[in-house]
């Protein structure tokens, strides 16, 4: 439960239009993301968005027509293999980190399970965050249309508002407090052109280059969600929720395990991303845990709490699905570390 050398991987997602490869061709022409390997889906018989992508490298691969997410899982594996061997060969430019960019209609839930579950894969590369583009003229409209746009935002770990120049200022308001809502927890950064910071793009999940160790409370941003049981905000989406659940007392390893394996295999379809630390009764620091729908991440022993709160808290964006019910699945595997509300 420690960080290893598998070579981090973002996902890039988005819905369609959104801006993916404007942002990439960027990244990929800045220094501190030169050494990246990048996989691009199609939808489509054109390759168009590969004749796009200006690499600085040559480590480009382009999947066949169809949804990364389902249709060419094994191409995805395979391909990702391939790059792995080819690098230690020295048939390809070395690279240490990975991209892989979906179509805009991909639902990233079952790209990131194989990311995670499959040992071809997991052995060698680790999901090191989500990062979606939400387009800035027209995001507000796809999110009112499209569920897979909710999706994609949902279970990111960084928004990128794309367009900004184009969109009114008052437009842009409007639609990151839409989703802030959908997701308290993720940074959103406005750009123009794809720029950004690569660093705030691929240094997104708990583990960061070079095996380094995002800080924990950053990583969560617990503080930002709404607590079980508070009241609504007034613009609340009837659809998708977000809120934190704590844990006074520390909690049994196995028992906290059993909670959460059952919860996602209850309602994992409708959770779209869960994220935690977890005060395990006779360690010293927290048990970073994180979700995507049913699939849960290699938990990871950090070595110190990233502050004095030693509560457990777990932080949830889910769809379709009472709050009351995470809380009492959780609280009856736990009850003698949940409080007296069970919040």
């Amino acid at each position: 439960m420690t960080a290893t050398s598998v070579t981090p991987v973002t996902l890039l997602t988005g819905f369609l239009g959104s801006g993916k490869t404007t942002l990439l061709n960027r990244l990929l022409a800045h220094p501190a993301a030169g050494d990246c390997a990048v996989i691009v889906n199609e939808f489509g018989p054109v390759a168009i968005d590969h004749a796009l992508v200006r690499t600085a490298s040559e480590n480009i691969v382009l999947l066949p027509s169809g949804c990364v997410c389902c249709q060419v899982a094994g191409d995805l594996v395979q391909a990702m293999r391939d790059l792995y061997f080819k690098r230690a060969a020295g048939e390809v430019p070395a690279f240490r980190r990975a991209i892989v960019e979906t179509t805009g209609l991909a639902d990233p839930a079952p790209l990131a399970r194989t990311l995670i579950e499959l040992p071809l894969v997991a052995a060698r590369y680790s999901l090191s965050g989500i990062v979606t583009t939400v387009d800035g003229t027209h995001g507000l409209a796809q999110l009112e249309r499209h569920p897979e746009a909710v999706k994609q935002a949902a279970v990111a770990d960084r928004l990128v508002v794309t367009k900004a120049d184009l969109a009114a200022p008052g437009e842009l308001d409007r639609l990151e407090e839409r989703l802030r809502a959908l997701n308290p927890g993720a940074p959103i950064i406005r750009s123009t052109l794809g720029d950004a910071d690569p660093e705030r793009l691929l240094d997104t999940g708990l583990y960061r280059g070079g095996g380094r160790l995002a800080d924990a409370g950053s990583w969560l941003n617990a503080g930002v969600y709404r607590r079980v049981g508070a009241p609504l905000p007034a613009a609340h989406d009837p659809r998708v929720s977000a809120f934190a659940w704590f844990a006074e007392r520390p909690v049994a390893w196995p028992a906290f395990e059993d909670a959460l394996a059952t919860l996602l295999e209850l309602a994992g379809d409708r959770i779209l991303r869960v994220k935690g630390l977890v005060n395990v009764a006779g360690g010293q620091g927290p048990v970073a845990v994180h979700a995507v729908q049913h699939t849960l991440y290699p938990p990871a022993s950090l070595p110190a709490w990233p502050d004095a709160d030693r509560r457990t808290r777990l932080v949830f964006i889910v769809r379709d699905l009472e709050e009351s019910f995470v809380a009492q699945t959780l609280g009856s595997f736990l009850p003698e570390a949940v409080s007296e509300t069970g919040t």
